[in-house]
């Protein structure tokens, strides 16, 4: 599979246009379970806001993120934040059979070899220990892509997809052949409100895309984006949604 270039993440402009990822992501906090005491690894834990709600419950909470700003925000709210990637937590010698818990929002979506993921999520787990998370899956924001896809080709560009996004089996899989017994796994269709129009959702989140154009044509690929999408996306109200399908899943290390 080729993926595009890595996204880059701005905390400031993440709180402002992303802030509902934290805010939906309750339920799968939920299927965690936190418990006091125990010692759990936030998985691509971005400025924080689901790190410090884990450990406001008792537990000791390591984040880890790829983006360096995205850590710096996190640490600047008092948490353990640490810059890893991913793919590299197998790498981190004083993780290694620390956790009780792994957890992941909105993250695995992003990771280049999700099998080398799981092997670093396993390694940090405990005989018995658990990992929980949800990330975007086969059809998330395909309407969004398909804009974007065609808005590119009209410029004679071509973007590879940055995102993994498999059916639920595809991954229910990949985590047996990586050593956990798969405890819960959904599809969940998940239309989201924006906080605005999608342009913000675009500029947040898409990157890996805008970057195929100088900057200074970035901005009526984006008004052009807006009125492509505004039938699909836009309802009578005037509010936006994406498309989200998310994977929700619960596996425990074998």
């Amino acid at each position: 599979m080729t993926l595009g270039p890595k996204q880059a993440w701005d905390p400031e402009q993440y709180a402002r246009n992303a802030r509902f990822v934290a805010v939906l992501a309750l339920p799968v906090v939920a299927l965690l379970a936190p418990q006091p005491g125990e010692r759990i690894v936030d998985l691509g834990c971005g400025d924080g806001e689901l790190t410090a709600q884990i450990t406001a419950l008792g537990c000791r909470v390591v984040g880890v993120d790829a983006s360096a700003e995205m850590v710096a925000a996190a640490c600047a709210r008092g948490l353990d934040a640490r810059q890893l990637d991913a793919e590299e937590l197998q790498l981190s010698e004083e993780l290694a059979g620390w956790c009780d818990a792994v957890f992941t929002n909105a993250v695995l979506h992003w990771v280049r070899d999700p099998a080398r993921a799981l092997e670093g999520v396993r390694r940090a787990l405990r005989p018995g220990g658990r990992f929980v998370g949800e990330f975007g899956g086969e059809g998330n924001v395909a309407t969004i892509r398909t804009a974007l896809d065609e808005a590119l080709a009209r410029r004679g560009l071509s973007v590879p997809s940055p995102w993994y996004l498999p059916a639920p089996e595809a991954f229910g899989a990949l985590l047996e052949e990586a050593g956990f017994a798969v405890t819960h796994l959904e599809r969940i269709q998940r239309p989201t409100l924006l906080p605005g129009d999608v342009s913000g959702w675009l500029e947040t989140f898409g990157g890996p895309y805008t970057a195929a154009l100088p900057e200074s044509e970035r901005p009526a690929l984006l008004a052009e984006l807006v009125e492509t999408l505004r039938p699909a996306l836009c309802d009578a109200e005037g509010r936006w949604w994406a498309d989200y399908v998310r994977i929700r899943f619960a596996a425990e290390r074998r």
